[in-house]
């Protein structure tokens, strides 16, 4: 029982841990409790639209796969360029001695080998919530988003997740707010 507290507690350490790109945008925030809650949303819905694929591994995948950043923190597409961290270690204390951690294993490692089309889509899942989350900030007025938008939109490899990115690019980000709770 120690071991699933203690799993209860350092994910719950990702609440607290912010993710480091947005420095580099001048404006947004998010830790990756919250980047890993809406990936997994993208995750399931990109699931339901591919009915061929294992959507439990899809949305498992999104939900662990930055689980290892308790240990690691969050390293940015900058800091990859000098740092270097070792998943895999961290990934294999986190899980040791859980009955189910090889579970968990196994999903974060077919998520970073994105070979497989379950990985594929939690990969897109992943990207697609970077840009819902710019596409927010560029509603609001935030500069230089278009740039990061169109950047993170070429990682995107399946084509439900570039479909999906450009409805979401599309979209006012307000618009399922104001039809539904403001009197016009």
């Amino acid at each position: 029982m120690e071991n699933l507290v203690n799993l209860i507690f350092e994910a719950g350490l990702l609440k607290k841990l912010p993710r480091s790109g947005y420095s580099f945008l001048g404006n947004g925030n998010e830790s990756v409790a919250e980047h890993s809650f809406i990936i997994t949303v993208i995750a399931y819905i990109l699931a339901k639209l591919n009915p061929e694929a294992d959507e439990k591994k899809i949305v498992f995948m999104a939900l662990f796969h930055d689980l290892p950043e308790s240990r690691t923190g969050d390293i940015n597409y900058v800091q990859r360029k000098y740092v270097e961290k070792d998943e895999k270690k961290a990934v294999q204390d986190i899980v040791r001695g859980l009955f189910f951690g090889s579970e968990i294993e196994n999903f974060i490692e077919e998520f970073n080998e994105k070979e497989t089309l379950e990985a594929k889509l939690a990969n897109d899942a992943d990207q697609l919530a970077f840009i819902a989350d710019l596409k927010i900030l560029q509603d609001k007025g935030a500069k230089k988003t278009s740039m990061w938008i169109e950047a993170v939109k070429k990682r995107l490899v399946t084509e439900h997740g570039v479909s999906l990115a450009n409805k979401i690019t599309e979209a006012d980000s307000d618009q399922w707010w104001l039809e539904n709770y403001v009197d016009a």
